[in-house]
């Protein structure tokens, strides 16, 4: 019986010292984060171009606040400027008469709460996709789909590739990036495989062309998220500066990256 007693105290005693912590966490003052994309799709015209401006939240925040009231625009090296005008109140800010050139340089410009960010980039072309291969007796069990999209690269010169993969699996796109150093000239090939991939279903292929800062930029980003096992979107282990600045205020610069890519595409059916 003491024995019983003896026990049942330590257990009472256990869970009355089971309380309820807060953590009271800093919150960090918010900053920009500009999503500046310029996509142009091999066979379309490039003409209709956003741009998604929010602001950084607290961790456990479930919803992104977009940065609101704006002026954002995109100057050629001939000076003609492009106006983006938000789309209500989305954050996310449009142009319908964009004029997409490659090789030529472009400076975004936006004024945001009284201060000043700018980002400038060349619009870097790139290679059609030649073909896909699959393989159906891949990865470790010998039993997954493996797409490769074959694309030549050019000889004599120095390119940088930003490959996207997209299917119903996962949710988050596959993203990988690639340089020709070794292949230069060569044929060489974007890599996607996925356990759960099957016969009948359907995959977004995108290779876009991209500067070198930008390869750098999302090489970083790629093998953050690689070494915390999240995905690219998921709380980084420190931050990456991409190309945008602050030029009112350095220290408090935005996040994000202005890139202008030529992109082939190719929506595959797996066989």
């Amino acid at each position: 019986m003491k024995r019983f007693i003896f026990i049942l105290s330590l257990f009472l005693l256990q869970t009355s010292c089971e309380d309820m912590i807060e953590v009271d966490l800093n919150d960090a003052d918010p900053k920009l984060v500009i999503e500046a994309s310029i996509n142009w799709k091999k066979g379309t015209t490039g003409r209709n171009q956003e741009i998604k401006l929010s602001l950084t939240a607290p961790y456990f925040d479930k919803t992104i606040p977009p940065a609101n009231g704006a002026k954002v625009s995109i100057t050629d090296q001939n000076n003609i400027i492009f106006n983006f005008i938000e789309d209500g109140t989305s954050g996310v800010y449009r142009n319908t008469n964009f004029v997409p050139k490659l090789n030529e340089t472009y400076t975004l410009n936006i004024t945001y709460k009284e201060e000043k960010y700018s980002a400038t980039e060349i619009f870097k072309s790139v290679v059609p996709i030649d073909r896909i291969g699959q393989n159906n007796n891949g990865g470790f069990s010998g039993d997954e789909i493996e797409l490769k999209a074959y694309y030549t690269d050019p000889a004599d010169e120095t390119n940088f590739y930003f490959f996207e993969f997209i299917s119903d699996i996962p949710v988050i796109p596959s993203l990988s990036v690639f340089d020709d150093k070794f292949t230069n000239g060569n044929e060489i090939f974007g890599f996607y495989s996925e356990e759960d991939l099957k016969s009948g279903d359907k995959v977004t292929i995108r290779n876009y062309g991209i500067s070198e800062r930008f390869y750098n930029y999302m090489f970083i980003l790629l093998q953050q998220t690689s070494q915390s096992g999240g995905g690219p979107f998921q709380t980084q282990p420190a931050i990456v500066r991409g190309n945008c600045v602050n030029e009112t205020n350095p220290n408090n610069f935005p996040l994000g990256y202005f890139r202008l890519s030529e992109v082939d595409e190719v929506v595959y059916t797996v066989q």
